[in-house]
């Protein structure tokens, strides 16, 4: 059960209606100057990956859980966000939740001068993701990536950490993966990922689809999913990781992954790893095992997250205000260069405004696809 606590606030603005972005009909940006850089990092995330709790908030942008408290609450009063927890049976509730508000929406909608939502039909959609079923394994899947990007929190990193390009340099939600990858130049065969990732360490740079497997689906099903990333050129892109609830519900997708294939390789790397596996590192950390046809349902070393095969192609890392972020090295679905990645063998429409110039620097640097 959803509840709207003293803590949240009503959907189509803040405490006090309308204040942050405008009034009568009349325009007014203060709000989007009384935001922090940090505070605009959000909102656009918020715009993309819907929701997340406080604690993946604080992992991203703060030193603390209090002190991203005290900045959430002051966001939630100029209505840019819009909070909600759910009650547990027996008492208490989980930890809040936060999407975009509706005066942060119309900022959002202003900075990339595009239409502000329609009040009510705005408010319709923050009802039915506080209230989607689906909404725990959104909260799951921004959790991994949010971890992640952890690494890049400028209020832990120290004046010496090159920052800027480690970490987490990529992150697509399910929305932008199905966008861009696509089995067919006709937009046809959607590839559907949990998400998508650059982790940058080192020197290394892996690329990753995620699928986040939270146990409500059979193995049978789980492992099904291959045959869409066997039909489209993942290597070309990244290798696939499955993230499983337990120890147990791993083993098992091992065993079902190598009663899948038998003795056939699957043209991919997989890698698994449990999330009851504990480090302090998350994700990044040593918790990952290959699978291979040889190794089947036996875990071999654990090995970190940036020390997993590296696939798919070396992007410069580029800014721009138009970027998500944690995007530096996004790319283009229209980059020649990428379209020749995805459809290899398919001959591409002349006049295309996608076929452009492929002799442009796109800040492509490197396009060989590591073995």
């Amino acid at each position: 059960m959803n509840t709207y606590s003293n803590e949240t606030y009503s959907i189509a603005g803040g405490r006090r209606r309308g204040r942050g972005v405008h009034r009568g009909g009349h325009p007014d940006a203060r709000a989007w100057f009384r935001l922090l850089d940090r505070d605009r990092r959000l909102l656009t995330l918020l715009a993309e990956h819907k929701a997340f709790t406080t604690d993946q908030i604080a992992s991203l942008e703060f030193a603390s859980v209090r002190r991203a408290q005290d900045r959430l609450r002051k966001l939630r009063e100029m209505g840019m966000l819009f909070a909600f927890r759910e009650s547990l049976y027996g008492g208490g509730t989980t930890q809040t939740r936060h999407a975009l508000g509706y005066s942060g929406a119309r900022l959002i909608a202003a900075q990339r001068a595009q239409t502000p939502p329609a009040p009510a039909k705005y408010a319709l959609g923050l009802e039915r993701l506080a209230c989607s079923p689906m909404l725990d394994h959104r909260l799951g899947v921004n959790g991994f990536f949010a971890a992640l990007a952890a690494h890049r929190n400028p209020t832990r990193l120290s004046p010496a950490t090159p920052g800027s390009a480690q970490g987490l340099t990529q992150w697509w939600s399910e929305r932008q993966c199905t966008e861009m990858f696509w089995t067919h130049a006709t937009g046809e065969d959607q590839l559907h990922p949990d998400g998508y990732g650059c982790f940058e360490h080192d020197g290394r740079a892996v690329r990753f689809f995620l699928e986040y497997d939270t146990g409500t689906e059979s193995l049978k099903t789980v492992t099904a999913k291959l045959a869409d990333y066997q039909g489209f050129p993942t290597d070309k892109f990244g290798i696939l990781l499955f993230s499983v609830h337990s120890a147990r519900r791993e083993t098992g997708l091992r065993t079902a992954l190598s009663r899948a294939f038998g003795s056939y390789a699957p043209g991919l790397v997989i890698a698994t790893t449990s999330r009851d596996l504990p480090h302090p590192d998350g994700p990044a950390g040593p918790v990952w095992a290959l699978w291979t046809v040889e190794s089947g349902d036996a875990l071999a070393q654990r090995v970190r997250l940036a020390d997993l095969p590296e696939r798919g192609p070396r992007i410069a890392h580029h800014t721009s205000a138009e970027q998500l972020p944690y995007n530096e090295a996004a790319f283009d679905h229209d980059d020649p260069r990428i379209q020749n990645l995805l459809y290899p063998n398919q001959t591409r429409p002349t006049g295309h405004p996608a076929w452009h110039d492929a002799t442009e620097d796109n800040g492509l640097r490197e396009w060989d696809i590591p073995a």
